[in-house]
């Protein structure tokens, strides 16, 4: 199923694709927040207003707004009327988008092991055009091989059962396929030097996954940066970041801050500009990609690592 033309606001339709088997209901659901936020905008209508011609609070249609959640077709008919709009094209395809914004995403399939607050993510990982991202313990995800996966699921679910935890590997394993795909993202990693000399899982593990960072940026869509402990301090010493940027041009960069049993998504312009100002802080004082297999490879040749 294929997304069809969204009209952008006081110009001609852009056609918007996206792979829905592929993304599920992520970009669906921020094109259409979008688009119901512009359109709410214009007529200088409050989210309360909105709210309440849906039977809803602001708070979802907050939620709306920002993709975080679907809504029934009949509630995006609602919202047009009361915002104005009468076109049928434009009611028909914003029914089309309702619509998809509540099909499942291939992640439903592992709804025992994925908790709620990571859906939002996948879907926008699955359908990015670019990700960008900072991890100071562990090698990202989306790198990781299956024993250096189980490893570190190992340390957060300490009393999960053998047949568990493989669930798990398998499910981070297969999120990896949007690397291998027709239209993989550019993947742009930092990776602190702390976390490739961390033996997570044992010396033999640590050195399978120094070996497979080193096969994998011969991908002309991968970079990584070490970030070497010589730099000292850096712009985000507190924590992992992730930035995605969908391909829809409309589509702001979502940034994603994911703790220990829950995820923060900022979603004010000034937030998202922050951390896409420290990103971009990080690459500036991280060693140049161009050093990335050498330094990987010095690691593995250091006896002394492990």
């Amino acid at each position: 199923m294929r997304l069809t033309e969204v009209s952008g606001p006081g110009g001609p339709p852009e056609r918007r694709v996206a792979d829905s088997g592929l993304a599920g209901p992520a970009v669906p659901r921020k094109v259409l927040g979008e688009r119901l936020r512009r359109l709410r905008e214009a007529q200088f209508i409050s989210r309360q207003q909105a709210g309440e011609a849906i039977r809803a609070c602001a708070v979802a249609i907050e939620r709306l707004e920002r993709g975080h959640t679907g809504c029934q077709e009949r509630d995006v008919t609602d919202l047009l009327t009361i915002y104005g709009v009468t076109d049928e094209i434009e009611h028909a395809t914003m029914r089309e988008l309702a619509a998809q914004a509540n099909l499942p995403g291939w992640w439903h399939a592992y709804a025992d092991v994925v908790p709620d607050w990571l859906h939002t993510y996948l879907g926008l990982e699955q359908a990015a055009s670019v990700i960008r991202g900072y991890e100071v313990q562990f090698v990202p995800g989306l790198l990781q091989t299956p024993q250096y996966a189980r490893a570190v699921i190992e340390l957060g679910h300490p009393g999960a059962s053998e047949a568990q935890l493989q669930r798990r590997v398998d499910f981070r394993i297969r999120r990896q396929r949007i690397l291998y795909g027709r239209r993989p993202p550019h993947l742009w990693a930092v990776i602190d030097e702390a976390a490739l000399r961390r033996p997570v899982g044992g010396p033999g593990t640590m050195r399978g996954q120094l070996r497979h960072l080193i096969s994998v940026l011969d991908l002309p869509h991968v970079t990584v940066h070490v970030m070497p402990f010589e730099a000292g301090g850096h712009a985000a010493a507190g924590g992992p970041v992730t930035l995605l940027r969908l391909p829809q041009r409309e589509l702001p960069d979502v940034i994603y801050l994911e703790q220990l049993i829950s995820a923060a998504y900022p979603a004010e312009r000034e937030d998202v500009e922050y951390y896409r100002h420290v990103i971009d802080r990080l690459v500036t004082a991280a060693a140049p990609a161009a050093s990335t297999p050498s330094i990987l490879r010095g690691m593995l040749e250091n006896s002394q690592v492990w």
